[in-house]
């Protein structure tokens, strides 16, 4: 069974078929570039684009980097415009996409669902939290396998700062940081999270989770297992689509 998946970020929107047996892509992926700013008839162009390359004409999972009620009101929109907020995204997505049903989900929450279905999370039970890092940090947090959704851990407070605006990946290259001087940012990250929900796992997603040993051995003094997302920066698409499947 194949359903489309979108993965809308801060800096790029992604999406491909994915194979829901597999948990994997069907097809490699398109990228385009999230524009700025990243309205929402802008971004529906290039979620349009994406979904239209693969002449698609079935279901579409897409992912949302902010807090999604009721599976289509945006709530924040801290990396994309604010005009994004209050908006019926459902609604939005599927007139632009000729009426194909759409459901829309917040992106962690979807990678988070991808890694415990086929990825680092698989079988685990406990507390479990996933973290992207990418433009902002975004969390997923898990109880014996069930979501508590639009957690936002990415805007905890962490020495006076956005924790996001501190350890995020984008802080990583706008402050030209070393991976190690990273690193020693997102271990007090994760200390401080640790300290609220005590986890047996953190899974780290995003584009870092590719690059894991450049930074995850310089963390220490964290309780938590440690251990990069098995899917990469797979697992919102696959997340996307997978909430779809369920939906649908």
């Amino acid at each position: 069974m194949q359903i489309f998946g979108v993965d809308i970020g801060g800096s790029g929107i992604k999406g491909a078929p994915v194979d829901l047996d597999e948990g994997d892509l069907a097809q490699e992926r398109l990228k385009v570039l999230t524009p700025h700013p990243a309205t929402p008839e802008s971004v529906a162009d290039g979620v349009q684009e994406v979904v239209e390359h693969f002449g698609w004409t079935g279901p579409v999972g897409l992912t949302f980097p902010g807090v999604v009620t009721g599976g289509a009101t945006i709530r924040t929109a801290a990396n994309v415009d604010k005009g994004w907020i209050d908006t019926d995204a459902r609604a939005l997505f599927g007139e632009r996409l000729g009426g194909l049903p759409v459901t829309v989900v917040n992106d962690a929450d979807a990678a988070g669902v991808a890694e415990m279905s086929f990825g680092a999370g698989r079988g685990r039970g406990g507390t479990v939290i996933l973290l992207t890092f990418g433009t902002g940090i975004g969390s997923a947090l898990f109880v014996d396998g069930a979501l508590v959704p639009n957690t936002e851990l990415g805007h905890l407070e962490l020495h006076g700062h956005d924790a996001e605006k501190r350890a995020s990946s984008k802080a990583r290259e706008d402050h030209e940081l070393t991976w190690e001087h990273w690193a020693h940012r997102v271990q007090k990250y994760l200390a401080h999270v640790e300290m609220l929900f005590s986890p047996e796992l953190f899974i780290i997603g995003g584009g870092v989770s590719r690059k894991a040993d450049k930074f995850l051995h310089f963390i220490e003094g964290v309780k938590a297992e440690i251990v990069p997302a098995q899917l990469q920066n797979n697992a919102g698409i696959v997340g996307a689509a997978m909430h779809a499947a369920k939906s649908d």
